[in-house]
């Protein structure tokens, strides 16, 4: 898996070099802000691959005495980084635009300029596509950001065609400058969620895609056995993920039978998510007084109170440090 990833982004690092040096060049003919808009952010492409194949590889290592979890999180740091450089850019070009309005230049062989813009946005858009396809299936966010950057210029790359092609029959070269201002915002605009996306990795925020991927996994998989599960937590580290949870068991289970409904609730999560998953549980016996109500154990032969409701497991529930009895405490309180 890591192997994959490295061959992508060195892919991802040599074709943005020879895009940087075609838009460089098509900046050198035309002398249009607008292009020079697409050349800069083909400096942070190149840059921010290459932290990119630094971060997959420091993220491979395994885990040592210093870093417990592993060095996953290296991926949300690099995506910071890589959101960080296009607002920056995008900062840059806005000046680069300022400028150009105080002191307006002539523009020249727009045709062959838009021709080189044109190559190099088709092949962003199918380089960007690939990372992102393969960033999901490979869990890495560090190649969904590349692939979304890369993506996100092949967008930019087309409309600033169309804009340079008005400039060229028009003539109206103060465009020029208003179309790099847009395309600045933009880019900046798409550095931000990289950024805010970053902070959120590396702060331990919920992700709510990967907690009801979890949920999902565990209702698809419920057994009887499973009284309930509470106090739930997913975080992440890269493309790796670290599970907490409490399970309500039977408490008249001995040692081995609650050792083998623990190791079943790990096996269904290694097995049902992506990427390295690293499940702690934590078993708790049942209380008769409380769980009786939900419990959906058949036959138990210590039941005291008939079974009266299926708590659905919802990732609102399941997060919570408390049992599901709680709950069934409001259904009965609610109840004419």
């Amino acid at each position: 898996m890591n192997s994959e990833k490295k061959r992508l982004i060195i892919w991802s690092v040599a074709i943005s070099l020879l895009l940087l040096a075609v838009k460089f060049y098509s900046f050198y003919i035309t002398r249009s802000n607008a292009i020079l808009t697409d050349a800069m952010e083909s400096i942070v492409n190149v840059v921010a691959s290459c932290f990119a194949l630094y971060s997959i590889y420091l993220s491979a290592l395994p885990k040592d005495s210093n870093h417990p979890y592993g060095h996953g999180k290296i991926e949300f740091f690099s995506a910071g980084i890589e959101g960080t450089l296009i607002i920056i850019a995008g900062i840059f070009i806005i000046y680069q635009a300022i400028l150009g309005f105080i002191f307006p230049q002539e523009l020249t062989d727009l045709p062959m300029g838009m021709a080189l813009v044109g190559f190099s946005g088709l092949v962003n858009g199918f380089l960007g596509y690939l990372l992102q396809k393969k960033g999901k299936l490979l869990n890495s966010i560090t190649l969904e950001a590349d692939g979304r950057h890369l993506s996100t210029d092949a967008i930019s790359s087309f409309v600033l065609i169309a804009g340079i092609g008005i400039i060229y029959f028009s003539g109206w070269i103060f465009l020029d400058n208003i179309i790099s201002m847009a395309f600045a915002i933009y880019i900046i605009y798409n550095g931000y969620f990289l950024v805010r996306r970053s902070v959120a990795g590396l702060m331990d925020e919920s992700n709510p895609e990967a907690i009801n991927q979890t949920v999902e996994i565990l209702n698809r998989n419920r057994k009887s056995n499973w009284i309930d599960i509470h106090n739930m937590r997913v975080q992440q580290y890269g493309g790796d993920s670290h599970i907490d949870l409490h399970l309500t068991l039977p408490y008249y289970f001995d040692l081995i039978q609650v050792h083998d409904e623990v190791h079943e609730v790990e096996e269904v999560l290694e097995q049902g998510l992506p990427g390295y998953v690293e499940v702690f549980v934590h078993a708790d016996p049942c209380l008769p007084d409380s769980c009786c109500h939900y419990c959906q154990v058949k036959d138990c032969h210590v039941r005291k109170y008939p079974r009266s409701k299926k708590v659905k497991w919802t990732a609102y529930n399941m997060s919570k440090n408390q049992k599901h009895y709680h709950e069934l405490s409001q259904f009965f309180a609610d109840k004419p």
